[in-house]
């Protein structure tokens, strides 16, 4: 088995802040357009699903190159969990669409990225391993496009006819099947530090047995689950390798390297809550809400840095 490596680096275009201000000014005019329609909200991951109280439990005996930031040592940690439907709008949930997994570790030690204290490690997930455009230029065209309704769409196609091919991709994801939140994995899809080494991060299905009508209601399947039994994730870290393999930039590689379990996610029995769910709608769920050891890497993590802001402004969330 190949060793992880220390040896990744980032590459950064001379031209690249100024783009991904440009392209996060295209995301808050189409959040603001959807808020006029359906309310003010995010401008992807716009309909909440459940808010959940969760644990995330660090495993004891870890290897070396994992035991960084909040996985140095054997721990338990207080989980907000927030799980979204990624679209701007408020579709029925039986929509195709991308969906969301994100948890916000509380209280952990160490600095954040931005100097003082963290005060929160945020994971970002998708239920797909890796984005389907390699840069956010391309993501962001596509994404705004498609957010415009067909009209947005062939707009788009006219400006840049090479888009089609995007397009197509981005209907593909859409369309992959997705049987519930406690049945699919979800993933980063793009790099985050442990430490010295680079890693992108999944969170490991919690149950095998599919509920053919959860896409009904995905906050009914999760809830039904839960009054049964805790629900249970692995998560594991997939370490950079070489450029080949585990390429740092190209958000639409899947990375060439094993998962490893660094802890267990518990999702506790737990009721409806509304005035938790309204909490964790107003919060901030940021990869850049991080600490050093787990600095977000990548293009496309650098244009969330930039994109995140506004967007959060533009709801209210300070």
């Amino acid at each position: 088995m190949t060793a992880p490596s220390t040896a990744w680096h980032e590459v950064v275009a001379p031209d690249e802040e100024q783009r991904h201000r440009d392209q996060a000014e295209l995301f808050v005019e189409m959040q603001r357009r959807k808020s006029e329609r359906f309310g003010t909200g995010r401008a992807l991951h716009r309909k909440q699903r459940p808010a959940l109280r969760a644990t995330l439990e660090v495993l004891a005996g870890l290897p070396e190159e994992a035991r960084h930031g909040i996985f140095a040592t054997e721990a338990s940690y207080e989980v907000w969990v927030r799980l979204s439907n990624g679209g701007f709008d408020r579709a029925p949930d039986a929509t195709p669409d991308i969906r969301g997994f994100a948890f916000k570790v509380l209280g952990v030690e160490g600095e954040s990225v931005f100097g003082g204290p963290a005060p929160s490690q945020d994971f970002v997930l998708i239920n797909h391993e890796k984005f389907s455009s390699s840069t956010s230029k391309e993501f962001s065209q596509v994404t705004t496009a498609g957010g415009g309704g067909l009209g947005g769409i062939l707009r788009a196609l006219l400006r840049s006819p090479r888009l089609f091919g995007d397009l197509k991709k981005v209907r593909g994801a859409l369309n992959k099947p997705f049987s519930g939140f406690a049945t699919e994995d979800f993933f980063s899809a793009a790099p985050i530090s442990c430490g010295p080494y680079a890693v992108r991060v999944r969170v490991r299905a919690a149950s095998d047995e599919v509920n053919p009508q959860a896409d009904n209601d995905w906050s009914v399947d999760v809830y039904d689950r839960l009054a049964k039994a805790p629900l249970v994730y692995e998560v594991q870290l997939q370490f950079f390798l070489d450029e080949a393999r585990t390429p740092i930039e190209d958000a639409a590689a899947i990375w060439d390297s094993p998962y490893r379990t660094v802890a267990r996610l518990v999702i506790g029995q737990q009721e409806p809550d509304a005035e938790f769910a309204a909490e964790v709608e107003a919060a901030k769920f940021d990869p850049w809400n991080a600490l050093v050891a787990h600095r977000p890497l990548g293009e496309v993590m650098r244009a969330r840095k930039i994109a995140y802001r506004p967007s959060q402004l533009g709801r209210g969330a300070e």
